[in-house]
């Protein structure tokens, strides 16, 4: 089994939406940025699309913005 870890911003506000049955979902992107840096000088960064449902979407929905830092 593989293990990711993630930390990166919120690309923008999340949207706390609730699924045909009632339960609390939210989508949301993080930026992600690499470590190392390319040929040029820069740095690239990914770009990850995420799912929370329950109550930990109602706390992300609650106390996260665009630009706030989350580990994943």
């Amino acid at each position: 089994m593989n293990k990711v870890i993630l930390t990166g911003n919120l690309t923008k506000d999340p949207e706390l939406k609730n699924s045909p049955n009632g339960t609390a979902v939210i989508n949301f992107t993080i930026g992600v940025q690499r470590k190392f840096k390319s040929q040029d000088g820069t740095r690239q960064s990914d770009f990850v699309n995420c799912t929370a449902w329950r109550s930990t979407a109602e706390f992300i929905s609650r106390y996260c913005e665009k630009g706030s830092r989350i580990g994943v």
